[in-house]
């Protein structure tokens, strides 16, 4: 059986309008993630991945 994906969540919620800026998921996302599969898990994992690349940048810029 394939390990399940682990939950991005760091336990300090902190929508900002549809997208939580501790974990980089959108309120939809968070809401259906225990049902999601795991190809679905794993591609919320990187676009998450990817807008906290983009919170950052935006943050070290000013």
């Amino acid at each position: 059986m394939a390990k399940d994906i682990e939950n991005p969540c760091v336990s300090l919620c902190q929508l900002n309008s549809e997208m939580c800026v501790s974990c980089g998921r959108t309120r939809e996302e968070i809401r259906k993630w225990r049902g999601m599969k795991r190809p679905e898990k794993m591609a919320t994992v990187q676009k998450a991945a990817v807008r906290m690349k983009a919170i950052a940048k935006k943050k070290s810029k000013g």
